[in-house]
């Protein structure tokens, strides 16, 4: 993680993905790309046109003085020591953020799918699974909420959501080699799907095919284990899969979520449920 891509909101910037940026980056290093976008300029038919004392253009030009003058001096104490770049752009977030990510070729993009204020947060959580869906590189995202502070943060312990997909060694490989890189503790979670029988009387569980699924996955996530030469923990369980990760994650006290994605989906998978993962996590998830 040599060169990290760090999307912001000037001058509301959520300061808990800024911290983990910069721990990281620290840690590799590495360089941080401080990039703000700003979208293009709209306003009602009729105003701001020639013949105003105001035109459509110095607005835009004031805005864009003011944002390249506020991004200059944003987060210099939280960035100190850290080499910095720092990029203006104007356009759609996303497409910028994911043409800044491929000619820079960065080793990982962070983000944040909220921002403080309530009028932001569709917007950036818009931004977000756009840039997750079409990113090809790792994405680092962190959900603002009550449930993450803004102080020091550290990677001791590692959950690693693992599918059994193909894309899954490489999700367990990544997910080793970083624990080993930090001296972290590694676990392994697999949910398999819900398999609930309906009724009349309601819902239930025939113990034999419960038996079944999660003793096949078992066998399936030694012999993944065997492959890739790892020896972590290993917690298996059948249900609501945002539920159980956020259990496992409370259990294993982890301090970061590794999960994988299929290439032709996008991070988010097939059926959006990465984004999912993410939007329900209250720790750092990286996407893989």
């Amino acid at each position: 993680m040599k060169k990290i891509l760090l999307p912001i909101d000037v001058p509301d910037t959520a300061l808990s993905v800024v911290h983990q940026a910069a721990f990281l980056a620290r840690h590799f290093r590495g360089e941080i790309i401080l990039l703000h976008v700003l979208s293009p300029l709209r306003y009602p038919s009729g105003l701001l046109e020639r013949g105003h004392m105001v035109t459509a253009r110095d607005l835009e030009s004031d805005i864009v003085a003011r944002t390249q003058r506020d991004l200059e001096e944003a987060l210099r104490s939280e960035l100190e020591g850290i080499a910095v770049r720092r990029l203006l752009l104007r356009g759609d977030p996303a497409r910028e953020i994911l043409r800044t990510a491929r000619d820079e070729q960065v080793n990982l993009i962070a983000l944040s799918t909220h921002a403080r204020e309530p009028v932001y947060r569709f917007l950036l959580g818009s931004v977000a699974a756009k840039v997750l869906h079409n990113s090809e590189y790792p994405v680092w995202t962190t959900v603002l909420s009550p449930g993450i502070g803004e102080g020091a943060f550290s990677i001791r312990r590692i959950l690693c959501a693992v599918d059994l997909t193909e894309h899954s060694r490489h999700t367990v490989s990544r997910a080793a080699n970083l624990a080993a890189e930090f001296g972290a503790s590694l676990t392994l979670v697999h949910i398999t799907t819900g398999i609930q029988s309906y009724g009349p009387g309601g819902s239930y569980i025939k113990p034999e095919w419960k038996a079944t699924v999660i003793g096949y996955a078992t066998e399936q996530m030694a012999r993944l284990q065997k492959d890739v030469g790892t020896k972590a923990e290993v917690v298996i369980d059948s249900g609501d899969v945002h539920k159980l990760l956020k259990q496992a994650a409370d259990h294993t006290k982890s301090d970061l979520l590794v999960i994988g994605h299929m290439p032709p989906g996008g991070h988010l998978g097939e059926n959006a449920s990465g984004y999912s993962i993410i939007r329900g996590s209250h720790i750092p998830v990286l996407s893989l």
